[in-house]
């Protein structure tokens, strides 16, 4: 049986689909209070199959913190894919990032240790990948003076991904550009989406590597069932700059582009008002120095490992996973 920690969220739903709807035994894990329906609502919008394959999956509420629960829900399991994750750049959050990216992943792979599951897919993330400037290859060393909260959390928790694997784990350890695909726009990338449909007038300078929801479960699950372990793939199919996507995202949603660009003065002015705000609203951090220096030192990241790993394996079409991502939101944005 697989299971999948992270059940409810972009990557974690998507892959649960494609899982189910080869008629694999799957568990997904999620935590208290989560919104099942919603993630129900998405199988359903994907069309009568995936609403049909949604019956087939069992679900187990379970805190990555709370070891006896998540070791009962791991049980029977005979590999397990770590979806589960916190994504924030707001350095209030360091410990709860902490917490949830690296405690959490440590205690999947300690209960997977203990349970004697074989495997292990861990979601990282190309904030990881260190190297120099411009670079972005999975052999890039991690560089401590150029990284956030996110990426540090992000980091610690593939060292327990690799632990793993030094104590028996067979591990392959995907780190994903920015993930698109249908799910909330509240949230992670959907905040993306959300804001060019909002209207932007200012683009931030800069760029990264993006890459469809679908493409990354389809490559988790061709290394998983190819034995393809003790490595670690980076999954980008576009490097695009924040001008070119938000550009495209605002195409598809047929809504005005941003044309101006937003200056690094610009940012470093609005930055201590951005964390006044913050901190009398009680939202998170929206601008921090980290983020700021991150758009200065953009990264072209190469995809040659994946492809090459998985002879035949394509990309799909940045154009093609807009269309998806601004009809589900239109449909759903305001339901």
């Amino acid at each position: 049986m697989d299971l999948v920690t992270g059940g409810t969220g972009l990557v974690g739903s998507h892959l649960l689909m494609e899982l189910a709807r080869a008629g694999r035994p799957v568990r997904a894990i999620h935590r208290a209070g989560s919104d099942l329906q919603r993630v129900r609502r998405l199988f359903a919008w994907y069309g009568p199959e995936l609403a049909m394959a949604w019956d087939a999956i069992q679900w187990v509420e379970a805190e990555l913190s709370d070891l006896p629960a998540l070791e009962a829900a791991l049980a029977g399991a005979s590999r397990v894919y770590h979806c589960a994750g916190l994504i924030s750049f707001d350095p209030s959050d360091r410990n709860q990032l902490l917490k949830t990216n690296f405690e959490g992943t440590r205690n999947v792979v300690n209960c997977c240790l203990g349970l004697g599951i074989k495997q292990l897919c861990h979601v990282s993330s190309i904030a990881t990948i260190g190297g120099k400037l411009g670079s972005g290859k999975e052999e890039d060393p991690w560089d401590p003076q150029r990284t956030n909260v996110y990426a540090t959390s992000k980091y610690l928790a593939e060292m327990e991904a690799w632990r793993g694997g030094q104590e028996g784990l067979e591990v392959a350890i995907v780190n994903p550009g920015v993930v698109l695909g249908p799910g909330s726009y509240d949230s992670g990338s959907g905040r993306l989406i959300a804001a060019a449909g909002n209207g932007l007038r200012y683009y931030p300078p800069g760029g990264t590597g993006f890459v469809g929801v679908g493409d990354v479960v389809r490559a988790m699950i061709l290394l998983m069932d190819g034995g393809h372990f003790n490595n670690r793939y980076l999954l980008v199919g576009n490097n695009l700059s924040y001008r070119e996507i938000l550009g495209q995202i605002a195409g598809v949603l047929e809504v005005r582009a941003p044309e101006k660009p937003l200056k690094y003065w610009q940012m470093n002015f609005l930055r201590p008002l951005d964390w006044l705000a913050s901190h009398i609203s009680g939202r998170k951090r929206r601008l921090t120095g980290a983020q700021i220096r991150s758009f200065r030192n953009p990264k072209q990241f190469d995809n040659g490992k994946i492809l090459k790993t998985l002879g035949g394996f394509q990309f799909t079409d940045i154009r093609d996973i807009l269309e998806i991502c601004g009809r589900h939101y239109r449909e759903t944005a305001n339901s």
